[in-house]
């Protein structure tokens, strides 16, 4: 079984000024005169931690990793009461992505994205492939309507209804109507009271982060408890997926075309509750040029045994690239 790379630190970092208010942090760790590398964190808010540099051989990589607009070291937080949720799409995101990759002078670079960080990676590249040497996509998530119905609307529940009837149980009564669950969760998580919104998020985060991983991982579980990270990062999710995204009906896995010519490695776990499958496979059948591993005995975080060995594998193999 592959290991993550040993801890490293930064040896850059900073804030780009993107605009619309936001600051957006990043930082460099590895060789500086190593393949570039950009990681994309999960959510939409998740942040990038310090195992996520840890995917990258640090004697070969320039290793990119950022916090999205409004969470992690980026600022202002979501969770704050002035933060404009208006500025903070996909398409900003994207745009964020250029503008650190001009600003840090890289030319062409690897994008690595899990979760919505492959939502994310696949907007990217289909929008500028000159600009990316390769994809390694992990836990495939694109905004469908069908993916958003399964885990936060109810289904999911039919295999997790003891974290299920947590989820559910943070709305007032009234409110625990499927197929408005995410919408009537909105009302809560942007209502100005703490009192309200906190546990809210943490009902919302708890949901996802129990279900991260086919056995149970206290230390995932427990990050959920934070209330003011738990509030960016519900707030954001929410956000992004009540507005589908700002994505087409079926954007990302029509548009996969466009991503010809670029190597790409696709990874996703069989038991994958939060982002199921069919995604992946819809993708791998719209773009099978692209390597696909599906793995048994593995849900969805980066770190399940099985995806983690392809992951790094991926990286090893593109680390020689020109």
């Amino acid at each position: 079984m592959r290991e993550l790379y040993p801890p490293i630190e930064p040896h850059a970092s900073g804030l780009l000024e993107a605009g619309d208010g936001h600051s957006v942090y990043w930082e460099e760790c590895g060789n500086p005169q190593g393949k570039p590398v950009v990681f994309l964190h999960g959510g939409p808010g998740g942040g990038a931690s310090a195992r996520h540099r840890r995917l990258f051989d640090p004697a070969k990589y320039r290793i990119v990793l950022l916090d999205q607009r409004g969470c992690g070291r980026s600022r202002p937080l979501a969770s704050e009461p002035e933060a404009d949720m208006s500025a903070n799409t996909t398409w900003h995101l994207v745009a964020d992505l250029e503008l650190l990759r001009q600003e840090r002078g890289i030319e062409k670079w690897q994008v690595f994205g899990g979760s919505w960080g492959s939502s994310l990676a696949l907007a990217y590249a289909q929008k500028h492939p000159e600009r990316v040497s390769e994809l390694i996509l992990r836990g495939i998530f694109t905004l469908r309507p069908s993916e958003l119905t399964w885990f936060y609307e109810g289904l999911a529940g039919n295999i997790a209804p003891d974290s299920w009837e947590g989820f559910v149980g943070a709305l007032p009564e009234a409110d625990r109507v499927p197929g408005r669950l995410i919408d009537n969760y909105a009302k809560l998580l942007f209502d100005p009271d703490p009192a309200v919104h906190q546990p809210a998020a943490v009902a919302w985060a708890t949901w996802e982060f129990t279900n991260l991983t086919v056995q149970p991982r206290p230390d995932l579980i427990a990050t959920a408890q934070n209330p003011v990270s738990s509030t960016a990062f519900a707030r954001i999710e929410n956000h992004f997926f009540r507005n589908d995204g700002w994505f087409t009906p079926e954007q990302l896995i029509k548009d996969a075309p466009k991503l010809a010519g670029i190597p790409t490695v696709i990874v996703q776990g069989r038991y994958d509750i939060c982002t199921p499958a069919v995604t992946a496979w819809d993708l791998h059948r719209a773009f099978p040029q692209a390597q696909f591993h599906l793995i048994e005995d593995a849900g969805h975080a980066y770190d399940e045994p099985g995806i983690l060995d392809v992951l790094i594998t991926s990286t090893d193999k593109f680390a020689d690239r020109s």
